[in-house]
């Protein structure tokens, strides 16, 4: 059983919550660049120097942001996919999509500040790496179980190059966290970094503004893209191929 909390406890994290609040409302009108401990200091009506007591510096600031907001989008994704039955893929793999792009257009300030233009002089510490892969690792697992089921990626194209030493930390990291059987092809690790990239990148053409014009039902050409690079995987609309020697 947890320890019971004092009063000060108490407040500390009221007013931890009440920064974090504020600097959210910031990214959303002044952008991840911008943020300023000074203005969220005003406004949540305290003097600047109390809020360093709080976090000791704008970096500090950005870390506690990041990581609340790669865990939020995490588990909506999470959430959303663990919502249906293990043995439909292709709808594990759209509610995950949707999802995504649900929590991102509802909150443009923090997909700035997670996928936007990088903060100058700022570096994320290695502690924003488990919360940063939570979407990829959804999507790993749905790829993984779709191997295991037979339905393995589309073949490497002719003539590209072995992928195999550059997507090697990537399969290092699903493999270490049981994501991925050993017998795994690496065009599976390689087709989902594709898919991940795809999705944040569509995206991030709507948010900011570079789909105006060309298309225009944005959550339906999201799903569009989203079944063709479910496809392009596996996950979605094929069969086991019988000469593929897949399980």
């Amino acid at each position: 059983m947890a320890a019971p909390r004092n009063a000060r406890a108490l407040a500390r994290e009221t007013l931890t919550r009440e920064i974090l609040d504020a600097a959210r409302a910031r990214l959303a009108t002044d952008g991840p660049s911008a943020l300023s401990l000074r203005a969220v200091a005003r406004d949540v009506g305290m003097v600047s120097s109390a809020v360093y007591r709080y976090f000791p510096s704008r970096d500090a600031l950005l870390t506690a942001l990041l990581v609340e907001c790669y865990d939020g989008l995490g588990a909506a994704v999470e959430d959303a996919e663990a919502a249906v039955a293990r043995d439909d893929l292709e709808g594990r793999w759209l509610a995950a999509c949707r999802a995504l792009r649900s929590w991102c257009v509802a909150r443009p300030g923090d997909f700035a500040l997670l996928y936007g233009t990088p903060v100058p002089g700022y570096a994320a510490p290695r502690d924003t790496v488990e919360p940063a892969t939570r979407v990829v690792r959804v999507l790993v697992r749905i790829a993984g179980d779709a191997w295991a089921a037979g339905r393995g990626p589309v073949p490497e194209p002719v003539g590209a190059d072995d992928a195999t030493v550059l997507v090697a930390d990537a399969r290092a990291y699903v493999a270490e966290r049981g994501l991925v059987g050993p017998d795994a092809p690496t065009e599976s690790v390689v087709r989902t970094l594709i898919a991940w990239t795809t999705l944040f990148g569509t995206v991030s053409f709507e948010l900011f503004g570079h789909l105006e014009r060309t298309v225009g039902d944005r959550a339906s050409w999201f799903d569009a893209v989203a079944l063709r690079v479910g496809a392009d995987l596996g996950v979605v609309g094929r069969a086991a191929d019988p000469g593929s020697g897949a399980p």
